[in-house]
Formats: C-alpha cells, sequence, structure tokens
C-alpha cells in the first residue's frame, strides 16, 4: 500500500480540504440543504423543482418527450408534476390541440394531425425566474 503524504497533524480531524487547485468550485456542496429551504421558501415540492431545473433549457417539450427523457412514466409525469405546475402557473400550453394546420400536405407527411396532434408545454418566464433564483442561492 501506497504511503500517504498527508500530515500527521491531520490523523484525527473529521475531515480535510483538498488543495484549491484541484477543486476550484464546489456549486453542488450544499445541494440538499438548498434545496430544501429554497423549495420550503417558494412553497414548492422538490420533485418540482427539478423538473423544472430539467426543462430549463428547452422551448417547449411534449409529455412523452419529458416521461422518455426525464425517465417518468407517462401518467405520473402529467399528474403528478405538468398538471399541478400548470395549475400554479409554472407551465403554459406552448402549442394546443387546435394550432396545426390542415393542409393536405400536413396530412400525407406527418403523423400528427388534428385530431391526435400533441400538446407542447413550455416554461413560464415565473417559472424561469424560480430557477435562476435557484441557481444564483446555490452559488452564494
Amino acid at each position: 500500500m501506497p504511503k500517504s503524504l498527508v500530515s500527521k497533524k491531520k490523523l484525527f480531524r473529521d475531515f480535510s480540504q483538498l488543495n484549491q487547485r484541484y477543486v476550484k468550485k464546489n456549486y453542488l456542496k450544499n445541494l440538499r440543504n438548498t434545496t430544501i429551504r429554497f423549495c420550503k421558501n417558494k412553497d414548492i415540492f422538490e420533485r418540482e423543482l427539478h423538473f423544472m431545473l430539467w426543462a430549463y433549457d428547452l422551448e417547449f417539450f411534449t409529455i412523452k418527450y419529458a416521461s422518455e427523457k426525464y425517465d417518468y412514466s407517462h401518467n405520473h409525469i402529467a399528474e403528478r408534476i405538468i398538471y399541478p405546475l400548470a395549475k400554479e402557473g409554472y407551465i403554459y400550453k406552448h402549442f394546443d390541440k387546435l394550432t396545426p394546420s390542415q393542409t393536405m400536405e400536413d396530412h400525407l407527411f406527418r403523423e400528427e394531425t388534428k385530431m391526435n396532434y400533441r400538446v407542447r408545454y413550455a416554461l413560464t418566464q415565473k417559472a424561469r425566474l424560480l430557477v435562476q433564483a435557484f441557481y444564483r442561492e446555490l452559488e452564494s
């Protein structure tokens, strides 16, 4: 076994920080504490915050896409996350069911038509500001 280069003075310490040149900033050091405190102050569930963090870089998404990429069942993500967030004003319908056009080319070459169109959801400005506030709190 290799000999340790750590000073014998540190033998009975509870912890020892790595040198600053090895680890610059560790923003996720207090992730759990910050998440709990932030969710309590903003009156939002952790699962909803985590979903908004996931969807922050998306312009819009469907429930099918979110359930596949977020690794959550279709019904659970819809009923436990997206619909409650929409009710609270954090998510809105970016493209509703009546949006697709009725041209002949669309009916021939697209899988989705007016009858089977999937709604596209997006984060509201309120949700984007909430995510930015969480990032600021996490950095401080």
